[in-house]
């Protein structure tokens, strides 16, 4: 897809990787609606960038007329959806069974799923309704989704249940989505990241960002958000890229803790 004059829609994109992609497709020239429920850190982002090419709408990825309202107000800011990308997600760390042997709540595992998996295809599914809108280009391309799952959908670690399978979900349906809409013209793929430089990760202490690293093949480092969001780009420009699920992860097979 050639990215120029195209509007980007990032969930997420208030801080870590959604944000290092918006910064990205700004760059290129591209129009960004950055989607995020942190309202306040949005408004700041929007302050900082001072560019006419981005607004932040605050929005909740688990509720329908939330994102509906969202991308309603996209079209009227730019009058187009090209692109989308689902960075928005948690990360919770709980056992099935506590040390009292006391199962987890359900609530803990639903919360993971809600947000990550049904709220990525909450999002991935009014994107795909606005970009069917678009006359297809001279490949008869009208748009491009990018969801976001992690290595953990193939080497989950304990404590991980909740969070693997949401990310699983997501690596599952990436070729059916693929499928459903190749008749229009869409393009899907998913990206699965693997240790990454977020600030989230970067609060942790010192030694526990030294484990994680250890078990990184090469380079020997945490992933930069800038490198996921050139690979998104790369997917974007890259026409035959459809229904894959790239590792993005410096060949990190994760153990077991």
């Amino acid at each position: 897809m050639d990215t120029e004059n195209k509007v980007a829609v990032v969930t997420g994109g208030v801080s870590g990787l959604g944000r290092a992609t918006s910064n990205e497709l700004l760059k290129r020239g591209m129009k960004v609606v950055i989607l995020d429920l942190n309202a306040e850190q949005g408004q700041a982002l929007i302050a900082e960038l001072q560019s006419d090419n981005v607004c932040f709408i605050a929005t909740d990825v688990t509720d329908e007329a939330s994102v509906q309202n969202a991308f309603e107000k996209a079209l009227e800011q730019f009058k187009r959806v090209d692109i989308c990308i689902n960075c928005a997600g948690i990360a919770p760390a709980k056992k099935v069974l506590n040390k009292e042997n006391k199962a987890q709540a359900l609530s803990a595992f639903s919360l993971a799923i809600q947000i990550n998996l049904i709220g990525s295809f909450n999002v991935a599914r009014v994107a795909a309704e606005k970009m069917a809108l678009n006359a297809p280009d001279v490949n008869g391309e009208r748009g491009v989704i990018i969801n976001t799952a992690s290595v953990a959908a193939y080497d989950g670690q304990m404590g991980q249940t909740a969070y693997a399978a949401s990310k699983g979900g997501i690596v599952a349906m990436t070729l059916p989505m693929a499928r459903d809409l190749a008749s229009t013209g869409i393009r899907v793929n998913t990206i699965a990241p693997g240790i990454m430089g977020t600030p989230m990760l970067l609060a942790m202490p010192e030694k526990v960002q030294n484990t994680l690293v250890e078990n990184i093949q090469f380079p020997k480092r945490m992933g930069f958000p800038n490198e996921f969001a050139r690979l998104s780009l790369h997917i974007i420009e890259n026409a035959y890229i459809n229904a894959e699920t790239i590792r993005l992860d410096g060949a990190i097979r994760m153990p077991a803790k």
